[in-house]
């Protein structure tokens, strides 16, 4: 796809019922589903703050924390998978979007100002936002964008990654391994390093693959061996090779 910022994937004209996203339980989700719930999230986290120049910590890699950075994406906010503990010096720093157990579990020190967001069970400490209950009541659209390129997308606290570079480097995984249409990208790195967001997660979006959140117990998918970061699992032959991030992102 033609993308020349990472909201641009999710365009309403895109919305179909290909496969977009697997979780670790096997369980598909479309491309409909990935675009409305990510229009969900932005439009939640709209309410906590989220905008353009600010930052936001996700905890975790299932679809829950996925959808909190496509809506993070969305408000022109970079994203920050899981986030150092103490986060009391980080100005920038808006929100944490969490399992309510960890947040609720007092581990984690954020700025003043900046919200909880809790996703799993209901929380039960009311500054904790449920991000389940916002996703089920927002409003399923968004408006249009029109987003500088250079827009930070990632941190790691280190480097900071914009839309043109992340999209660059998605379109080199994506030549370098001939990624297509449909094919599968198993993803075994955590998603706090960039290059597994770039190399596991944009790039089958870009290339209309499919995301699928390996389980290690999900023998099934978890091959084939010796186990790589990344596998990538054509849809036309049942061999898999791996993707080496590293070097990914300059």
């Amino acid at each position: 796809m033609d993308a020349a910022t990472v909201d641009d994937l999710f365009a309403r004209d895109r919305r179909d019922d290909r496969t977009a996203l697997v979780d670790a339980t096997g369980r598909e989700f479309d491309v409909h589903w990935l675009c409305t719930t990510s229009w969900k999230s932005g439009n939640f986290l709209r309410h906590a703050g989220v905008r353009e120049g600010v930052t936001v910590g996700v905890v975790g890699e299932g679809p829950l924390a996925l959808v909190a950075f496509f809506g993070t994406t969305l408000l022109e906010a970079a994203t920050r998978f899981d986030p150092p503990e103490n986060l009391e010096d980080e100005d920038d720093f808006r929100a944490l979007v969490a399992p309510v157990s960890d947040l609720e579990s007092g581990e984690y020190e954020l700025p003043r100002g900046a919200q909880r967001v809790g996703y799993g069970d209901r929380p039960a400490e009311p500054d904790v936002h449920h991000f389940d209950a916002g996703l089920w009541s927002e409003n399923p659209s968004f408006p249009p964008l029109s987003v500088d390129p250079q827009t930070p997308l990632l941190t790691d606290g280190d480097r900071t990654v914009s839309h043109a570079g992340a999209l660059e480097a998605a379109r080199g995984v994506i030549d370098e391994f001939g990624l297509a249409a449909g094919d599968r990208v198993v993803v075994r790195a955590p998603f706090s390093r960039v290059e597994t967001v770039v190399a596991g997660v944009i790039a089958p979006l870009v290339a209309d693959g499919v995301i699928v959140l390996a389980d290690d117990a999900d023998s099934d998918r978890a091959e084939p061996e010796p186990r790589g970061e990344y596998a990538v699992s054509r849809a036309s032959v049942p061999e898999a090779e791996r993707i080496d991030p590293t070097g990914t992102i300059d």
